[in-house]
């Protein structure tokens, strides 16, 4: 048997890249987090000192995994710390191409999955708690900081926060902006249809009635902040705009097919103006779900065989992996990576 782990241990270090082309580091933890009943799983991305073995994370039947190299020490000196935020029935394994790529710029990425908004226990009651949905970020960041094999490794004076869709309006609040969940409920009793009244409708959610969506959950830790396509633009509270962090960065995905409800447009809810010193970058052709992750032959015959959404269907003229990478370049730009 000892014979047999020394040679499996052999052939796994035949495997590993050279330190050239190293793999990012990564690693999962569970965090105690007063605000919830249970530990909530997160995982975090870091440029890596040495090789262990690589491994898929992320892998399932829909989307390519990334590959990483777990649980190694963290690279030499101090680097940007960002908060990753994925979107309504998203998971943070699932979004590794932009951990992985904001890793390469030299960042350490925290990632969590949030309780009811997760891959399989999306709740839109649970959902609408963007209170929650923050403090499972901050909480992650409390976590971090106090952990001796990596709080050496972090530039306290360079943390970052970027989330998508839900995530996005996650990524805004805590940069200082707020809603109101009147307004929202407004909105959605004129527009049942838009992409951030839909699922919460279904689930019988009045806005009002939560005081998470409303509440102040702006974290001065926070120096940089990017959101893709946010949720819940149009119910920004205006007293909030102009305290907010300084020079947001808010991208959409595609022009013509974009979302109305995330358009932070002229031609939507405005945010880019509205927020100060915002920038505002469009990624076409592309739509919502270019965001996720590049899919797996047959991905979209097995959505289809599932009545679920068409997450691998892109606009015509669009290159999933192409549109990373241009996303890529446009987060570590907002984030001053």
């Amino acid at each position: 048997m000892k014979r047999f782990a020394t040679l499996a241990f052999l052939a796994m270090s035949h495997a590993l890249p050279a330190a050239a082309d190293m793999l990012p580091g990564y690693d999962r933890f569970d965090l105690s987090a007063y605000h919830r009943a249970r530990p909530v799983a997160a995982s975090i991305w870091y440029p890596a000192a040495a090789p262990t073995y690589r491994a898929p994370v992320g892998d399932g039947p829909i989307f390519d995994p990334t590959l990483a190299v777990i649980g190694p020490a963290p690279a030499e000196g101090r680097h940007p710390l960002v908060l990753l935020s994925h979107g309504s029935g998203g998971n943070a394994d699932s979004l590794g191409w932009l951990a992985s790529g904001l890793v390469v710029r030299g960042a350490i990425v925290l990632a969590v999955n949030h309780p009811g908004s997760t891959s399989g226990d999306s709740s839109p009651r649970r959902s609408v708690d963007l209170k929650a949905r923050a403090n499972d970020l901050t909480a992650a960041l409390d976590t971090v900081l106090a952990d001796p094999a990596f709080a050496p490794s972090i530039d306290t004076g360079r943390i970052g926060v970027v989330g998508f869709s839900l995530g996005g309006a996650t990524a805004l609040g805590l940069s200082g902006l707020q809603f109101d969940g009147a307004v929202q409920d407004t909105r959605c009793s004129q527009v049942p249809s838009a992409g951030d009244c839909g699922f919460f409708l279904r689930g019988g959610v009045r806005f009002a009635d939560h005081p998470g969506f409303s509440a102040d959950t702006r974290d001065p830790r926070i120096t940089r902040a990017v959101a893709v396509d946010p949720g819940f633009g149009t119910a920004a509270r205006p007293e909030s705009l102009a305290t907010a962090l300084e020079g947001v960065t808010l991208i959409n995905l595609g022009e013509a097919d974009r979302l109305e409800a995330a358009d932070v447009g002229p031609d939507g809810n405005d945010l880019a103006r509205l927020m100060p010193e915002a920038s505002h970058v469009v990624i076409a052709p592309a739509n919502h779900f270019t965001f996720l992750g590049t899919c797996k032959a047959g991905a979209t015959e097995l959505l289809q065989a599932e009545g679920d959404d068409p997450i691998c269907a892109d606009p015509e003229g669009t290159d999933r992996a192409v549109a990373h990478l241009r996303l890529i370049d446009a987060v570590a730009s907002g984030l001053g990576l």
